[in-house]
């Protein structure tokens, strides 16, 4: 069973931080140096320093980044900067954010939650991690004893667990509320009743939970409660380390958004890109459609609705380094299972990453694995004219331009116990950082 339940929650002193848009951020893993930079700037409190500090030419094994968080956390801690609560308590939060030209809400609950091995069937990933950034974020929790960012994850709620028990909630004033730099605006109400705390406690018992973003973290946390519980006399079930912090939002939700996660690949031999359309013909129908070089910006309408269009039928957009073209690949029927029916499961090859990641990138373009897990040689966005610029302006030599995956195909891939390719999904928005943390210690 999934054990979700209230904490004492150490939060921002409104009374000493009153504008917490300031001292709030994405999650570390989506902020570029120019943002670090610029979260720094905006408040000497800004919870970037806790999540994502700078590093130093002087730094030292007593003296980095981790440890300047750390003491960062205590002094603000000391000095009433942030204060913990007194009550456990579930904290409500809403985001209203607008995508794909319309006004949307989700709802999300933080909670503590039991940490549990995947094979329990209880807490279930969807994507692999990088061991490296497992290793960057341990090193944090083992100074800083805190979760600092929820972990997102998803459950099945048709009986509307949230809104049934926090509807009398939502409408008093929030306990916090804030417009954020992107300009999101967000609400955060405590729930101490117990009677209510209790009844979610048992609703939630029963769920199977998806994470959605924070794979990394979730499965740093399970390491550092085996550290900690190595390095306490007298562990037992009922310590902190044994619960991370989570935001658990409905797959239900009208406000869940997927946005795609186009792929950028830098150090792609020209060969390789010269004879990628010719040995894809093979597996797929190809449309040409022509970008004007002197406006990369633009990307066609065209590729916009064919793209969307093909949602079902697996099409993937090619832009390259060099080459005024876009295409459009729709796979061919039959082909992965064709290829792939014994090595890949159904529910995996069903999605358009399989399609790129075993068919496109390993057979057509011959990467290895070790190729693939480079981090240095990829990046990801969202939009198709923020993709195509980063190639037009040689920052990278291909991109490749996928539909979104379906909140469906997430269910479907972590109920079979499978993972898919890293950054198959972009929830959106990212929960914020900054409203509430969990003390660990």
């Amino acid at each position: 069973m999934a054990e979700v339940i209230p904490f004492r929650g150490v939060v921002y002193n409104t009374d000493i931080v009153t504008d917490l848009a300031a001292v709030s951020t994405p999650p570390y893993d989506v902020i570029s140096p120019e943002e670090q930079a610029a979260f720094y700037a905006a408040h000497p409190e800004n919870v970037i320093r806790l999540i994502l500090g700078k590093t130093g030419d002087a730094d030292s094994p007593t003296d980095n980044r981790y440890t300047r968080s750390a003491r960062d956390y205590e002094d603000w801690l000391r000095k009433g900067v942030l204060v913990q609560d007194q009550a456990p308590a579930f904290y409500l939060t809403t985001v209203e954010f607008a995508a794909a030209g319309r006004s949307l809400k989700r709802y999300g609950l933080i909670a503590r939650v039991r940490l549990e091995p995947f094979d329990k069937g209880i807490i279930l990933p969807h994507e692999t991690t990088f061991s490296k950034v497992k290793t960057d974020r341990f090193e944090l929790m083992k100074v800083c004893h805190a979760n600092f960012s929820p972990i997102f994850s998803l459950y099945s709620d048709r009986e509307n667990i949230l809104e049934t028990l926090m509807a009398a909630v939502v409408r008093q004033t929030p306990d916090m509320e804030f417009t954020d730099t992107y300009g999101h605006r967000h609400c955060l109400w405590r729930i101490t009743d117990p009677d209510v705390t209790g009844r979610v406690t048992r609703k939630m018992a029963a769920k199977t939970i998806y994470i959605a973003d924070g794979h990394h973290r979730y499965e740093t946390a399970l390491t550092y409660r085996d550290w900690v519980a190595g390095h306490t006399p007298g562990f037992t079930d009922a310590h902190p380390a044994n619960y991370v912090m989570m935001y658990l939002s409905s797959m239900e939700d009208p406000g869940m958004v997927i946005l795609p996660a186009h792929r950028l690949l830098k150090a792609v031999a020209p060969e390789a890109m010269d004879r990628l359309m010719s040995r894809a013909a093979s597996f797929f129908d190809i449309a040409e459609i022509s970008v004007d070089p002197g406006d990369p910006e633009r990307v066609p309408t065209t590729f916009i609705k064919g793209l969307a269009a093909g949602a079902e039928q697996h099409v993937i957009g090619v832009f390259m380094r060099h080459d005024p073209r876009l295409f459009l690949m729709t796979l061919k029927p039959g082909v992965m299972k064709d290829r792939f029916g014994d090595a890949v499961p159904a529910a995996l090859r069903d999605l358009d990453v399989t399609v790129l990641t075993r068919l496109i990138l390993m057979d057509l373009l011959g990467f290895d694995q070790a190729r693939l897990d480079n981090e240095n040689l990829i990046a990801y966005e969202t939009t198709p004219q923020k993709a195509v610029r980063r190639v037009c302006s040689g920052e990278y030599d291909i991109a490749f331009i996928l539909n979104p995956t379906r909140i469906d195909q997430v269910r479907a891939v972590a109920e079979s116990g499978l993972i898919m390719p890293r950054k198959s999904t972009y929830f959106y928005p990212k929960v914020i950082t900054g409203q509430v943390f969990n003390p660990l210690a």
